[in-house]
């Protein structure tokens, strides 16, 4: 702590010996900071989706960048694979320290300009808390799940009264602070029917209030200002599935519901084209929407139609190129094909192909930093598995592009092991290759080198079914 005193002093210093007589004028920020633990030697700051400028870190990890020509409002920085927002206002001079392996619980920011921060990344960790909460309230009936996410949207917003009332706020963090919490609690009415148990949502789709989707008409689905802010795009997510869920049970035979429907999907890209006009904003709903489906559908036919139509709707040339060839990847994936010739490097610097190392039934994981939380639960689950699957080799890879020393320090520090653990050679190539998305993707090989399984979860209930399947092969 000491040491961190210091060098606030020594960071406040230099925003001291930086002024100028430019710095009359009102239109600049200054950012500046430490990386604990860092897994890149910069930092990239972003307004919306354009770059504002890449900064070294120096020899002791830290940075001071000056913000000239500000525009007000939220920005992002980004490290490594992570990134938070930062809302940058006329004079700040906002110093930030992060621990990358704890990045966002590990991010607290001094200086002119903090406090503001502070409230917003403390909010933003309590939203990501509450999740698993308003889960386990989306089991209730509808009016008493409203009746408990009304008082916890009345707790925020006394909160946010109370900080109003201690701190000096701009009408810009205002702005930002309450949509923070409408987000959140419009974004909690919209996934209620989803994490309902209830199997046929028509039911629950016509038990709801008739207001229960009243702030509906005042969400605007084209909003360019907002189209790089997450809880924005969360809402977005959660409000097209679910409109076409509405949508989709007034034509379905099926009383109960599959999300991974052609139909469904279907529904879901169409009504996002009629709705939104802004070319951004609806190229990128499209797109992962479109990928989602591809990555967990083994259905090629399927697959092909929801290409045809994101291909036909999308006006974004480098998504369509990148959706395309991830397409054919996941269609040269088939079960019964031979997995693909990839380079792998193990922890001693040794090279091999990956169909070499395959000698029994195994189970190919991937981890990435970007996904610490994701990492660490994986090696656990794995190490559960050796446990109860001797019979199974479970190997794991790291598909940065850090380095194998990087991710050798990584399983060191949480005390993972090792053993069947590798880095790719080209990572990007072999994320290509072999399609991973999501991060949670495993394959399943059997002895034979022949793929069993191309997009399964460890952490799926029907994993360990799926290795008893593999053994009695």
């Amino acid at each position: 702590m000491k040491l961190y005193v210091s060098i606030l002093l020594v960071l406040l210093t230099l925003l001291g010996c930086k002024k100028s007589k430019s710095d009359v004028e009102i239109n600049y920020a200054y950012i500046g900071g430490e990386i604990i633990n860092p897994t890149a030697n910069y930092v990239v700051l972003f307004k919306s989706e354009t770059t504002v400028d890449t900064i070294e870190l120096d020899s002791r990890h830290r940075f001071l960048y000056k913000v000239n020509d500000l525009k007000t409002g939220l920005y992002s920085f980004k490290h490594g694979y992570k990134h938070q927002m930062i809302l940058l206002e006329p004079q700040d001079s906002i110093l930030l320290r992060i621990n990358t392996l704890d990045f966002d619980e590990s991010l607290v920011f001094t200086g002119k300009g903090a406090k503001k921060n502070n409230y917003l990344i403390n909010e933003f960790l309590e939203n990501e808390h509450e999740e698993k909460y308003i889960f386990k309230l989306c089991q209730l009936t509808s009016t008493l799940y409203q009746n408990c996410i009304d008082s916890l949207k009345n707790t925020k917003v006394k909160r946010f009264e109370a900080f109003k009332r201690k701190n000096e706020t701009s009408a810009t963090f205002n702005r930002i602070a309450k949509a923070n919490i409408d987000y959140s609690y419009f974004s909690s009415k919209e996934v209620y029917p989803f994490v309902h148990h209830e199997k046929n949502k028509r039911i629950i789709i016509e038990s709801l209030p008739e207001d229960f989707y009243s702030y509906r008409k005042n969400i605007d689905y084209n909003n360019n200002l907002s189209s790089s802010y997450y809880k924005y795009n969360k809402l977005l997510r959660y409000s097209f599935s679910n409109m076409s869920l509405t949508k989709h049970c007034t034509h379905s035979d099926s009383p109960h519901f599959n999300r991974y429907s052609l139909c469904y999907n279907l529904d879901r890209l169409k009504l996002i084209d009629s709705l939104v006009t802004n070319t951004s904003v609806k190229d990128n709903l499209l797109y992962e929407f479109a990928i989602n489906y591809i990555s967990k559908s083994k259905n090629a036919e399927n697959n092909n139609v929801i290409l045809k139509y994101y291909l036909s709707k999308s006006e974004n040339e480098k998504g369509k190129k990148k959706i395309t060839r991830f397409a054919n990847s996941i269609n040269n994936l088939k079960e019964g094909a031979n997995m693909p010739s990839i380079k792998l490097i193990n922890y001693n610097n040794v090279e091999f192909e990956m169909n070499s190392i395959i000698k029994a039934p195994s189970v190919i994981i991937f981890w990435s930093h970007k996904y610490h939380e994701h990492f660490r639960d994986a090696h656990k689950e794995i190490k559960t598995l050796k446990a109860k699957y001797p019979e199974i080799v479970f190997i794991t890879v790291n598909i940065d592009d850090y380095g194998l020393e990087k991710s050798k320090k990584s399983l060191k520090t949480n005390r993972f092991p090792y053993e069947n653990g590798y880095v790719f050679k080209n990572p990007k190539e072999a994320i290509e290759t072999l399609a991973i998305h999501p991060i949670t993707k495993a394959i399943i090989v059997d002895r034979n080198k022949k793929i069993v399984n191309n997009q399964t979860n460890i952490f799926s209930k029907k994993f360990e079914q799926q290795l008893l399947g593999l053994i009695n092969k």
